[in-house]
């Protein structure tokens, strides 16, 4: 007896939004929502991106370029997925940071990264606070991520948390027309000045 092929998911609502998914589930989905998948459950992405949060991104993604061409740790952007597997070997999580940093290329692959990356910028937009703050804090500094770095474009300034003894140090926030230095890539350093107007 032949089975049914399956209806292909291109919507959000076809999906039960308490299941609990895999990294292949997701892969099937042609949902054009942006989503992502912290331990199995769906992440629905705030609608597309403000003018302000890809400006930010922008500028920061080119900043971060002078820093990092030519250099052995690379530069991505979202979307590219950053998958962690799951101590069983599963792929649960699934996330799309907006600017990371990758030292180890082993963890490279066409579909983006599987593992931490040792840097990650993550700039907040309207409604996703809770998420970002809470969910992917938690997310980062349980996988390892060294560097997390928080924009928040409304109060203008940018929280940096390193890891140290497997839970993150908050150090003082960066606020408007200050230098910002990473602390794991001292020489990654710039003005924030002009980073917040469009």
């Amino acid at each position: 007896m032949m089975s049914l092929p399956m209806t292909p998911i291109t919507e959000l609502n076809q999906l039960d939004l308490n299941g609990t998914y895999s990294y292949s589930d997701y892969l099937m989905w042609k949902i054009k929502e942006k989503i992502e998948l912290i331990k199995g459950k769906i992440i629905a992405m705030s609608p597309a991106p403000n003018r302000l949060h890809q400006r930010i991104s922008m500028k920061m993604s080119l900043e971060f370029a002078k820093f990092f061409d030519n250099h052995q740790c690379q530069l991505y952007a979202d979307p590219f997925d950053v998958r962690f597997p799951h101590p069983d070997g599963t792929i649960k999580t699934v996330v799309q940071p907006d600017i990371y940093v990758i030292c180890d290329p082993s963890k490279l692959d066409e579909k983006g990264c599987l593992g931490a990356p040792d840097l990650v910028v993550e700039i907040l937009s309207p409604g996703n606070s809770r998420r970002e703050m809470k969910d992917k804090y938690e997310l980062y500094q349980e996988q390892g991520v060294s560097e997390y770095w928080v924009v928040r474009p409304e109060e203008r300034n940018i929280h940096i948390y390193v890891l140290e003894n497997g839970r993150y140090i908050g150090i003082a926030p960066v606020v408007e027309d200050e230098i910002i230095t990473s602390v794991k890539f001292p020489y990654l350093s710039f003005s924030t000045k002009g980073l917040y107007d469009l």
